[in-house]
């Protein structure tokens, strides 16, 4: 367990070409195919949670509230399919049940990092809501209204513009706090404080690898989307093994 006087300097950052996050998925396609059946199930996961989403998106915020939702769930199946990753780097057999062993061994860490997505989460949809409450008096349609109606017609210029700018601002935030976080607890059994530090060290020393990183990130996640999710199955494991990769080049132990 990590002292609460650990420090992220303990663990120096490896610079990386800004063009490494295509290795990191080409890495993360190989130990997919190597687990498929653990990995896609993992996929299965998020995909089945997000058609939960897309039942009924027809209102802002049922999307705030089901993004909350994603960002709890998100980080345990992170967890997982790194571990999938860790065990072959080590040579160690994992199937999927294998694979749910950092949730009992590194609860305490992965809670308290879900917690902090959320708490991001809330932040910034309360402060947006807040915002625009007190200049028009209205946050959003009524529900009512966009049970059978489209709701992009109905949001105000306004409205769509914060809410909009909401949304970049808190996938950034999620996206700088989770580089190398989850594969870190698993693999050191840091707390979230350190993990969470540490991926800002990560974003900010190698921030071109970041920026291209964040890019496929998004393409990849609107493919999945775009294909009603099936694409999500895939996608999901992808991205969780390449996630693994990125951390075990960019970090090592002193």
């Amino acid at each position: 367990m990590a002292s609460v006087h650990e420090s992220t300097e303990m663990y120096p950052v490896h610079r990386v070409p800004a063009t490494r996050p295509f290795v990191w998925l080409m890495e993360g396609w190989d130990s997919l195919i190597h687990s498929w059946q653990a990995s896609l199930a993992h996929g299965g996961i998020i995909a089945l949670l997000g058609s939960l989403i897309l039942a009924y998106d027809q209102h802002p915020l049922y999307i705030a509230a089901a993004i909350c939702a994603f960002l709890v769930v998100g980080p345990v199946v992170t967890a997982g399919i790194c571990e999938l990753s860790r065990c072959r780097d080590h040579g160690e057999p994992c199937d999927f049940g294998g694979s749910l062993a950092p949730l009992s061994r590194n609860r305490a860490s992965l809670i308290v990092f879900a917690e902090a997505l959320v708490f991001v989460a809330v932040g910034g949809f309360s402060l947006a809501a807040l915002f625009l409450y007190s200049g028009t008096g209205a946050i959003a349609p009524s529900i009512e209204a966009t049970v059978w109606g489209d709701v992009v017609s109905q949001l105000t210029p306004l409205q769509v513009t914060t809410y909009t700018a909401t949304f970049a601002v808190l996938a950034t935030g999620v996206f700088l706090l989770s580089v190398v976080s989850v594969p870190m607890i698993i693999d050191r059994h840091v707390d979230a404080g350190v993990a969470m530090r540490m991926s800002l060290k990560v974003a900010t020393r190698d921030f071109p690898a970041m920026i291209i990183w964040a890019g496929l990130i998004i393409a990849l996640v609107a493919f999945g989307f775009g294909t009603r999710l099936v694409g999500m199955i895939f996608v999901v494991p992808l991205l969780g093994h390449a996630t693994w990769f990125a951390y075990r080049e960019m970090v090592s132990e002193a």
